[in-house]
């Protein structure tokens, strides 16, 4: 019995380890509303602890050339809703390098390139989003 118990409890706790990104085609605000992407201020190099800490909603058709102040340079990882695209800048006003994120989880921005030596982990600044 006792071991029964530490094995659904071990598997739960797995399964919240890995629930943390949430799925491309089910992105929705608390009130149900469809996003176009959700951006998050942690990522992990363990990909099922991505997607953690406070996170920015991004609604379709929402055009931040200027992110607000706490959100400058903060985003870690990212979800992009099915049918939708973000594209992203390193400055605000739509300055600098800029890249586009197509549908599906960005568990670490560390690994998308920006250029030849950067990448953009904690580096956006503004921000359009469109489905």
């Amino acid at each position: 019995m006792k071991v029964m118990i530490a094995l659904l409890l071990s598997t739960l706790c797995f399964e919240v380890l890995n629930a943390q990104c949430p799925e491309a085609n089910a992105l929705k605000d608390a009130d149900g509303v469809k996003l176009c992407a959700r951006m998050f201020e942690d990522s992990h190099y363990y990909y099922e602890q991505s997607c953690g800490g406070e996170y920015l909603d991004a609604y379709p058709g929402e055009d931040v050339p200027i992110i607000p102040w706490r959100w400058n340079n903060r985003i870690s990882s990212l979800v992009v809703s099915r049918g939708c695209s973000l594209t992203v800048w390193k400055y605000t006003k739509k300055r600098g390098s800029k890249s586009k994120f197509g549908a599906g989880i960005k568990y670490r921005l560390k690994e998308t390139m920006q250029g030849l030596f950067g990448d953009w982990e904690n580096d956006i600044s503004g921000y359009y989003c469109v489905c």
